[in-house]
């Protein structure tokens, strides 16, 4: 009789280790690695446009040097932090944005910055480079998209009940997501 007790308590134990879904918090956490290396190479894709912007900005006679600087300096900021996928913490993913985030924004500014310059404006090199730099954009949105959905669904499955136990023990923790830049909610002022 104790065997057979011995035998049904180790038959439960099992089902309930295989139903404790491990191979699925991995499969999931893989599938935030595989998001992450998306939206590294968007970003990478857009640091490489840089350059080339710049190079062809500055050909303008006189465009303004604190500008091209300003994004020169950004951009090594930006290509300088990098993350592992073990290591997507909310801290860590919110450094990320912020290097991220002076960049857009000295492009932002040398965008701007062009509308003085007709010359440039009319040179197809810069329009082309402005198009890719548009269509990347675009693309660091849809992956950034991806990257929180992935986010959401380990977040989700690693905190629910009996996961949250296992995902304790075999060291799952929450990962961070990307979140909107401070200010995003207000439109801006437009005047004519």
């Amino acid at each position: 009789m104790k065997k057979i007790k011995l035998l049904f308590v180790l038959a439960f134990g099992a089902i309930l280790m295989s139903s404790c879904g491990y191979n699925n918090m991995v499969q999931k956490q893989e599938n935030i690695a595989q998001q992450w290396a998306q939206v590294e190479n968007q970003y990478q894709r857009r640091a490489d446009l840089v350059p080339n912007l710049v190079n062809t900005v500055k050909g303008a006679a006189d465009f303004e040097k604190s500008t091209l600087e300003g994004v020169i300096e950004a951009r090594s900021k930006a290509t300088s932090i990098q993350i592992s996928a073990d290591d997507l913490s909310p801290e860590n993913i919110a450094k990320f944005q912020a290097a991220q985030d002076q960049l857009s924004g000295a492009l932002s500014r040398l965008l701007v910055s062009v509308e003085r310059y007709p010359e440039l404006k009319a040179n197809q090199n810069f329009l082309e480079l402005q198009a890719q730099l548009e269509g990347t954009e675009n693309r660091i949105s849809v992956e950034r998209k991806r990257f929180n959905e992935s986010v959401g669904d380990y977040n989700t499955y690693i905190k629910q009940f009996p996961r949250v136990i296992y995902a304790g023990w075999f060291d799952f923790e929450k990962k961070g997501y990307f979140e909107a830049v401070k200010g995003a909610e207000q439109a801006p002022a437009v005047n004519f």
